[in-house]
């Protein structure tokens, strides 16, 4: 409801003429007067000084956090919904792959994003974009069936599948400037090599899609997540199954490796966090409730630091040595999709079902990690809600407990 508010003056009853004071009274009267005046505006004055001082504090600590310099950049906002980000390896260059198959390429820094090239390389929706090693390359996906390998540089295209999955491939993983590894919706594995036509090999490793795939630096063996529950090894140079995991009751989602790779984090569909040793795929070694939400996506930060999200659009860093909560790192207001980190560690990406990419900057992480105590009581609740320095969202209580 709209409301008109006027501004009424007030009249002065008090008739001067009607009142009759010799000039020793109206000198005495006005002296009074004055004294009196004087006295409420320095009282006035003091209430306004006070009033300033606490409202400068307000305003000075507001204007403190709007005033520090940017240190990420602007958020990336599209008109199509955003399935994968990738980070380029070694430029500020990240890679949008979209839902009606076409790759963005945006420059990025503290200040602007830009658009620099569009390529509409599939008929239909993404599934996965990557760039090798060297970041020559990319590497992209889609429900079409189709694999492409797209010079970054010129746009112009190295390598192209047809049908190279019977069903949609849903992961890829490049392992240098020539291979990488696609797994598709029916649990099949394939490496290729662009300077060969058909594939290394291929595996029938589950029932389900890969969600996920990984290797250490020795690429001995590719990890594999399913969403039938299973996590299946293949050894790279016999080219077959090395172990498969017992099945899980739930999907898993995403996987990470840390402490100089002798640990793998894998993720799932219920926010629980299974921790293996590198080449003892069969069972896990620890367990660890991350959220009460499905983990979608996860990366590492440090060797000790992973950074996930999924259903609940927040962006949460845990320490896994030991297992804490170290608080939010940013927030969405629909699910996250993916993250990436990075080539220089500075920046992680997010995207959401919002079609935005927000960007969040994480340098801080290295000094966190080394204050880590493992005798430290944890405080659950506190380190769940905390919110970290990269959060948009600012505590009430941390914000005022330094001007009351």
């Amino acid at each position: 409801m709209t409301m008109d508010f006027k501004e009424f003056d007030k009249d002065d009853d008090s008739d001067s003429d009607s009142m009759n004071y010799s000039s020793d009274e109206l000198s005495t009267e006005e002296e009074h007067e004055d004294d009196v005046s004087a006295n409420d505006e320095a009282k006035n004055d003091g209430e306004d000084s006070n009033s300033s001082e606490d409202e400068d504090e307000v305003v000075r600590a507001i204007k403190a956090e709007k005033n520090k310099p940017r240190d990420h950049p602007p958020t990336i906002n599209t008109e199509d919904f955003i399935v994968d980000i990738c980070f380029h390896p070694c430029r500020n260059l990240i890679a949008l792959a979209n839902i009606v198959g076409d790759i963005l390429l945006y420059e990025y820094n503290n200040d602007e994003t830009k658009l620099v090239n569009c390529l509409e390389l599939h008929m239909e929706a993404c599934r996965d974009v990557e760039f090798d090693n060297e970041g020559s390359v990319m590497y992209s996906t889609a429900k079409d069936k189709v694999i492409m390998a797209t010079d970054v540089e010129t746009g112009k295209l190295k390598q192209c599948y047809e049908k190279a999955h019977d069903d949609p491939v849903y992961k890829l993983f490049s392992l240098d400037i020539n291979k990488f590894v696609t797994g598709d919706d029916a649990g099949i594995v394939k490496l290729w090599d662009l300077r060969q036509k058909d594939p290394i090999f291929t595996l029938k490793i589950g029932e389900d899609y890969i969600s996920d795939i990984i290797t250490n630096e020795a690429q001995k063996y590719l990890v594999c997540a399913g969403g039938d529950g299973t996590l299946t090894s293949i050894d790279l140079k016999a080219s077959k199954i090395y172990t498969a995991s017992e099945q899980y009751e739930a999907e898993l989602t995403c996987l990470g490796l840390f402490r100089s790779e002798t640990k793998l984090l894998v993720g799932t569909s219920v926010g629980k966090f299974y921790l293996f040793n590198w080449k003892q795929f069969g069972y896990h070694s620890d367990e660890y409730v991350g959220q009460k939400h499905s983990i979608q996506c996860m990366i590492p930060i440090t060797q000790n630091i992973v950074v996930s999200s999924g259903e609940d659009g927040i962006i949460r860093a845990a320490h896994m040595f030991p297992q804490r909560q170290l608080g939010i790192v940013g927030q969405h207001t629909l699910p996250v999709e993916c993250l990436d980190i990075s080539h220089d560690g500075q920046y992680i990406a997010s995207s959401s079902h919002n079609d935005d990419i927000k960007f969040w900057n994480i340098s801080y992480f290295e000094s966190i990690d080394s204050l880590i105590n493992v005798n430290e009581k944890q405080n659950k609740r506190k380190d769940m809600s905390n919110n970290l320095p990269s959060s948009t969202v600012k505590n009430a209580s941390d914000f005022f407990s330094g001007l009351l």
